[in-house]
């Protein structure tokens, strides 16, 4: 009997060349020869095939699917549910992985019904970011893994959970994610060897992992990580260079900080004339384009400390974003925009964006792009009802829509909190 791939086969050759196969159907007498033109007789028995195909097959001696370990921990509430349907259908899919970490962090589950496209977009994903990958399995538990036990496009995540390998078996054998998760546990258990345990690998491991290892040190950030500081802001890698740099700013006492803040006070400070204070921008020497000397000042406030402005000038971050600074507000906003988010500074990151939304709304692709990652970024609280005022009506959409992500990160993470469903 001849199989759609032997069609496939004679079409591929040419008809000229080959013998058209005769199709054979369970049930019918095979056809007879045809002594047509060869071309229409294979279409013809394609077409034979393809109804039979269609129509099914009789049934095979079929093995029983394994059976799933039971995963105790409850499911997500129905709201939750709901709002991860969205997220998987194109509503802000960038919140899906503070959503599964949240998830996992409060012991629930997704749906079961969800997992299929949360695999699915793990997989597409992957080498880009190899941590959703990491976080579908933890979140997915037991289900996930049986999943991809039936389909090999999932088999990313039947190895071992993430917590099943622990100390230095995670270090040595461990998924990015495992490594960073068991970093993170020695840093808050034993700073020090967490530190020996940074030195030893830094020269071995590529630029995305230095990355990881300053992102670990950003969460319990002290002052005996200055010498590592210091010697990663020497990094061959630009992305590590910045990332040192940004750490070093905001650790308190550091030389650089110290260095980076006495020479923002040169160019930055607020005067008090008639019509109110004002913040004068003293740019760098004369000799440099505009643009450059734009960007001088814009990357050097990014670095500075933001406790130098609250301390210099004896104003809260709300009154110092709203003290006028003319045509130099675009290049404050995003320099202030990037010291809050490298220095997890709420305080600030809620002046910024009450600022943007209230009083002077974005206008350069800088500014929008600056508050976007201000929204992604904020403390969820400032999407609770009350906690901003309402923009204006003439406002820009960056703005609204700036409103809009803070709100759908409140409710997300509020749904994890309400009542769950045990099946």
């Amino acid at each position: 009997m001849s199989t759609w791939q032997d069609l496939v086969t004679a079409s591929l050759i040419g008809t000229e060349r080959a013998v058209v196969p005769a199709v054979g159907i369970p049930g019918p007498l095979p056809a007879e020869d045809d002594g047509g033109d060869p071309a229409a007789v294979l279409l013809d028995r394609a077409a034979l095939l393809t109804a039979a195909r269609r129509a099914g097959r009789r049934p095979d001696r079929a093995e029983p699917l394994p059976i799933c370990e039971p995963d105790p921990r409850p499911v997500v509430s129905p709201a939750a549910s709901r709002r991860l349907a969205r997220m998987l259908g194109g509503e802000y899919p960038e919140l899906l992985t503070e959503w599964l970490t949240a998830v996992t962090t409060r012991g629930l589950r997704p749906p079961p019904q969800s997992l299929p496209v949360l695999l699915d977009r793990a997989r597409r994903v992957r080498s880009a970011d190899p941590g959703l990958a990491d976080l579908v399995a933890e979140a997915g538990g037991p289900r996930a893994r049986w999943l991809a036990g039936l389909n090999p496009d999932w088999e990313f995540v039947a190895a071992p959970p993430p917590r099943a390998l622990a100390g230095q078996d995670a270090w040595r054998l461990g998924s990015a994610a495992q490594r960073r998760r068991y970093l993170a546990w020695l840093l808050a258990n034993d700073p020090d060897v967490a530190r020996d345990l940074i030195r030893g690998g830094w020269d071995a491991a590529g630029p995305a992992e230095r990355v990881m290892f300053l992102s670990v040190l950003a969460d319990r950030l002290s002052p005996a990580d200055e010498p590592l500081l210091e010697a990663a802001g020497g990094d061959r890698a630009e992305n590590v260079r910045s990332r040192a740099v940004d750490l070093l700013a905001s650790l308190p006492g550091s030389a650089l900080g110290k260095r980076i803040a006495e020479r923002a006070l040169g160019f930055v400070r607020i005067e008090h004339g008639g019509r109110g204070p004002h913040v004068l921008i003293t740019p760098p020497p004369a000799g440099q384009s505009q643009p450059s000397r734009a960007r001088i000042v814009l990357e050097v406030v990014a670095r500075t400390p933001l406790r130098t402005w609250t301390e210099e000038f004896g104003l809260t971050a709300a009154q110092i974003v709203a003290v006028p600074s003319g045509d130099w507000a675009p290049v404050l906003f995003t320099a202030w925009s990037r010291a809050a988010i490298a220095q997890r500074d709420h305080e600030w990151t809620a002046a910024l964006i009450g600022h943007a939304l209230t009083d002077r709304p974005p206008r350069t692709a800088g500014e929008t792009e600056a508050l976007r990652r201000l929204a992604y970024r904020a403390d969820p609280v400032l999407g609770a009802p009350d906690a901003l005022s309402e923009p204006q009506p003439e406002v820009p959409p960056a703005a609204t829509i700036t409103l809009r992500v803070l709100r759908f990160r409140y409710e997300m993470l509020k749904e994890l909190d309400g009542d769950h469903d045990d099946g």
